[in-house]
């Protein structure tokens, strides 16, 4: 039995065992969060010694109207790096004993939810690209389908080559009658169109 067994999501069917849940690696937020941590730290150090370069000129800014642009952008940043989460945190890879289910997050309000048959996998290849994804074990997976659908792509996610390997594996172990159905209903649905 799985250790996400426990898990539940909408949409999962009756006999349906959650076997993985992915999301992106840590060091993906940590690098937009470290982008953050520079932003703030230079826009508090020019408006801290902004007061002091304008009494030398003759223009004086007052501190209440600098204090108050200062404060603006903190906010801002604070909002975006509030968005960084939740597209961290909400964009998640499904793995289970039928499908692959996608769900990303665009935004506050608005998510992608997509899902793919193992029966209709045709070739699973992983990427690390670098450095730092090499020494951290991080990187992209790409599974093509048939040739009219889009590959289907987990980005910089934790432990590639074993996800890989997996899908693979959950691939050739799909039944010839599950995809015989598959393939009789995109089937139907073509000649409908």
């Amino acid at each position: 039995m799985s250790s996400f067994s426990r898990y539940h999501f909408q949409g999962q069917r009756e006999n349906e065992e959650v076997l993985r849940i992915i999301h992106r690696h840590w060091f993906n937020i940590f690098l937009q969060y470290t982008g953050i941590g520079c932003t703030t730290t230079i826009l508090i150090f020019v408006f801290s010694t902004l007061p002091q370069v304008a009494a030398l000129s003759s223009d004086t800014l007052p501190p209440v109207f600098l204090s108050f642009i200062l404060n603006t952008f903190l906010l801002f940043l604070w909002l975006y790096s509030f968005l960084i989460w939740v597209d961290y945190y909400f964009d998640v890879w499904i793995i289970t004993n039928e499908r692959i289910v996608n769900i990303e997050q665009k935004g506050f309000f608005n998510r992608e939810v997509s899902e793919l048959q193992f029966s209709r996998i045709q070739d699973v290849t992983s990427v690390v690209d670098g450095f730092i994804p090499t020494m951290l074990n991080f990187g992209d997976v790409y599974v093509q389908t048939a040739a009219e659908e889009k590959r289907f792509a987990f980005r910089q996610i934790p432990d590639p080559y074993t996800i890989k390997d997996m899908v693979m594996q959950l691939s050739r172990s799909a039944t010839p009658e599950e995809a015989r159905r598959i393939n009789e209903k995109v089937t139907v649905g073509k000649r409908v169109a």
